[in-house]
């Protein structure tokens, strides 16, 4: 048998494989072509052949809910300092910024501010000189993280104030909303069916290479059989791939160690950006203590243990007598009621371990948060009557308390010391809530002196 007729073999399999690939990228592109000729509403002149990330920006108004509530969680930890969507605070007000901004300029802007500026990208030195040369800090976002931050903000606008802060595109853009939203729906539609059509190309795909692999190994024990074959045929029949080979390759090598070293690098890097977090710190105390038992179930007072949590800078540790004026009675045998028994004995303290701890450098005032502010321990402890064991529910950042006094309004109803500062604010801000922030509680010196 003619040795060229084997080597044809397996090019002729590759050829049979890449024609029918072929055939089904060219039917997915003709899909998406026509999903996006039927599409409504694009502006004339626009780009058609956007990249994804640049197309994500017009949609982000139609981004899934889960889209935008991770950009909520981002928006508050990372952007809520200095920015409002629809306000100039420290940083100028994002509303319209996508409109103001393509997708592919915003991300390595958020990423890197300050070698834009050192770019001389003119508009990245406009705002930075506009703001008094006050440098945007870096982060180390991914480009989904920062899509997903610019579909909440988008999500956000409309409110009062819109207008004045987004600059001249805003009266466009409310003529344009109708539109905006139903090319949303289409593209979203669209986008659905091309998902679901990709999928099932993988699989057919799949289906493919498995079937011609077993057509080959059927086509080899066929010729396995032959009587006429020579010693080449036989040999081109027989041959393996060599994965020593492949293994002791350098560029296999160097493959594999870069990977290795970005691996490393990348997750040192979040390691040290997450210093100083500790939200869900869970640590495990020398005593079993349950408040889903006591606060939960026979739904005992928090101020019965924490005597100070209304009346003081911090919230006391319950100490032993408290707990002994119910176990000198209840549960006496109980193991974990004996430790407490065995520290009073040795008239040594309960060596609680601390959970909720703020930077020495913040100050905080736990009576004018419950007593003043009138908040209930569960907006920074979280669902605590469900705890077996309590661990830290809210980040307790700076962005985090500064995003909560911008939106929690003050009770001022039957307080003097609120009239005159009520009344200024209702004559500059008509119609805006009187917050904890409109009463100064984002200056840096409430916290910080």
């Amino acid at each position: 048998m003619n040795s060229n007729r084997l080597r044809s073999l397996p090019h002729l399999l590759l050829a049979l494989f890449l024609t029918f690939a072929g055939a089904q990228r060219v039917s997915a592109q003709d899909a998406t072509a026509n999903a996006d000729v039927k599409k409504e509403g694009v502006t004339p002149g626009a780009t058609a052949g956007a990249t994804p990330a640049t197309a994500a920006a017009p949609a982000a108004g139609g981004a899934d809910a889960a889209a935008i509530a991770a950009g909520d969680a981002l928006f508050k930890g990372n952007c809520a300092q200095c920015h409002a969507v629809n306000e100039q605070v420290v940083g100028p007000a994002l509303a319209g910024i996508t409109k103001r901004r393509p997708i592919s300029w915003l991300i390595p802007w958020i990423k890197n501010s300050s070698k834009m500026v050192a770019s001389g990208d003119e508009y990245a030195v406009n705002i930075y000189n506009k703001f008094n040369k006050q440098q945007m800090p870096s982060f180390a976002l991914s480009d989904k993280e920062i899509t997903s931050i610019i579909a909440y903000v988008t999500s956000q606008e409309g409110a009062p104030g819109v207008a004045a802060n987004a600059g001249p595109t805003a009266g466009n853009a409310a003529a344009t909303d109708g539109k905006a939203d139903a090319a949303g729906g289409a593209e979203a539609g669209a986008g659905k069916y091309v998902d679901i059509l990709l999928i099932v190309l993988v699989v057919v795909l799949i289906v493919l290479v498995v079937t011609l692999v077993i057509i080959g190994n059927l086509m080899k024990d066929v010729l396995r059989g032959r009587k006429d074959l020579d010693g080449r045929d036989v040999e081109i029949l027989e041959q393996r791939f060599d994965w020593g080979k492949l293994y002791r390759s350098p560029v296999m090598r160097g493959i594999v160690g870069t990977v290795f070293a970005l691996v490393l690098l990348y997750e040192g890097v979040q390691s040290v950006m997450a210093v100083g977090l500790t939200q869900g710190y869970q640590p495990t105390q020398p005593i079993a203590f349950s408040h889903k038992l006591h606060a939960g179930e026979h739904q005992i007072n928090c101020a019965y243990c924490h005597t100070s949590v209304y009346k003081s800078k911090s919230a006391n540790i319950p100490s032993a007598n408290i707990c002994m004026n119910c176990h000198s009675q209840i549960k006496t045998e109980s193991p974990e009621i004996k430790k407490i028994y065995r520290a009073i004995e040795r008239k040594q303290p309960i060596q609680w371990v601390r959970i909720h701890n703020l930077p020495d450098f913040a100050y905080f005032n736990h009576s004018q948060h419950t007593q003043v502010g009138g908040l209930q321990c569960q907006t920074c402890h979280g669902p605590i009557q469900n705890m077996e064991v309590v661990y830290q529910y809210s980040a307790l950042t700076m962005g985090w308390c500064i995003n909560c006094h911008r939106e929690m309004p003050l009770n001022t109803k039957d307080n003097k010391y609120y009239d005159n500062l009520v009344k200024l604010h209702n004559t500059k801000n008509a119609g805006a809530p009187f917050t904890v922030s409109s009463n100064g509680g984002t200056e840096c010196s409430k916290c910080h002196y």
